[in-house]
């Protein structure tokens, strides 16, 4: 395969979607309490309605509300105070015409009532009569039983990935054991004679390893397992043997750095030889991040990235954490994005995809996006920035005014 044929982004993630996800990963049973963040093996389907009961939303009187139509603020309805529904029992009292029962916020409605007059609206008279000094509709302040979740109904599809609000669904059904999947197993590893530890001292010509560490905190924020297994040196044999070891242990692995061209980039050539199909792209037609490639070793996935620290960062977000985080390329509408002013004009070129740094502030109507400056190898601009905004392949850049959607780190 000819290196650096650059392709779309729109086509690198055609590429990658077509296998995934990856088969294997195993299913297993885990407690409510651990199943945060994991994805469904199968839909949830209620099994009940929730609430099980009509329930009151308000403390005060479980009324007919055709009786309480008269009532005004000088001249209230009165109504037979015919008992009480104690919390957490049955209603033992029905409702009849003329009639009230006391309920309090979460018990049950009494049959024959239709509505909840507040507390704060009546008053208590000393012969076991209440005073109603504002009318009612039918249905106010109550919830009918199943107008939560009716039994039958498909709560949460399959691949879903469990919310905090999600856990509490399934606890309303009774559900505290949920079978989900294992989360995705990625292996980190960082090549280069250059690189080092972040304990070790650099010397002249050597630099720290940076994206190890930042590729382990995106892989573990989109709920995933990550494991470092180091740094390579330029090796073919060593890297190849390491590559393999993280291969065998791990669904997908990730390489930063020797994906460029250059005499001692091994990458493509260890990748070459893992296996059919192969070789997937090399090349992406964004900035920064040109330089990256992937490849497909049997069920396993390689995505090798840029070493300078902020296209491996951009080339993971716009590759794979659409696919870890959401299953695939149509995550939700509008996920994690705000619209913004363009605060100064942007270059680019047609042909390519570019990524721009840019801090948020507070502008006249709303958010200014200003960009920030500093090339792909610089780590502390990522930190400076809020987010990215994406020049599209057609356009020669943006001018300052624009409205932009920034996409949130």
């Amino acid at each position: 395969m000819e290196l650096f044929q650059v392709i779309t982004l729109a086509e690198a993630r055609r590429q990658l979607g077509r296998y995934w996800p990856l088969p294997g990963r195993r299913e297993m049973v885990v407690p409510l309490t651990e199943a945060l963040g994991r994805e469904l093996v199968r839909p949830v389907v209620a099994g009940e309605d929730v609430p099980g009961f009509d329930r009151a939303t308000m403390d005060g009187y479980a009324v007919r509300a055709v009786d309480t139509f008269s009532a005004r603020e000088g001249e209230p309805v009165l109504l037979r105070l015919a008992g009480e529904v104690p919390m957490g029992q049955k209603a033992g009292v029905r409702v009849n015409p003329g009639e009230a029962v006391a309920v309090a916020t979460g018990s049950m409605l009494p049959p024959g009532a239709d509505a909840v007059v507040m507390i704060e609206n009546t008053e208590v008279l000393e012969d076991d009569r209440v005073a109603v000094y504002k009318p009612a509709a039918p249905g106010q302040d109550l919830v009918r039983q199943g107008s939560d979740v009716r039994a039958g109904a498909t709560v949460l599809q399959a691949g879903h990935r469990l919310r905090p609000q999600d856990l509490g669904v399934l606890a309303s059904l009774g559900i505290n054991r949920v079978p989900v999947y294992e989360p995705w197993r990625v292996g980190i590893l960082a090549t280069g004679n250059e690189i080092v530890p972040p304990e070790v001292q650099a010397g002249p010509g050597q630099v720290r390893d940076i994206n190890s560490y930042t590729l382990y905190g995106l892989v573990r924020d989109c709920g995933a397992e990550a494991t470092l297994y180091g740094i390579a040196p330029d090796d073919l044999e060593t890297l190849t043997a390491r590559v393999q070891e993280a291969l065998a242990e791990n669904h997908l692995v990730l390489l930063s750095g020797g994906s460029s061209v250059g005499t001692r980039d091994l990458t493509v050539q260890v990748l070459a030889g893992l296996g059919q199909p192969g070789i997937l792209f090399h090349g992406l037609a964004i900035r920064p991040g040109k330089p990256t490639l992937a490849a497909l070793a049997g069920t396993k996935m390689v995505l090798g990235l840029p070493g300078h620290p902020v296209s491996a960062m951009v080339s993971f977000k716009v590759l794979l954490e659409p696919l870890l985080r959401y299953g695939g390329y149509e995550g939700p509408a509008g996920k994690g994005t705000v619209t913004a002013t363009l605060g100064s004009p942007i270059p680019s070129t047609p042909g390519r995809e570019d990524y721009i740094r840019v801090r948020l502030e507070a502008g006249p109507d709303g958010f200014l996006a200003v960009p920030v400056p500093g090339g792909s190898s610089i780590i502390s601009s990522m930190i400076q920035a809020d987010g990215l905004v994406t020049i599209p392949l057609e356009e020669e850049g943006l001018e300052a005014g624009t409205k932009v959607e920034v996409e949130l780190f």
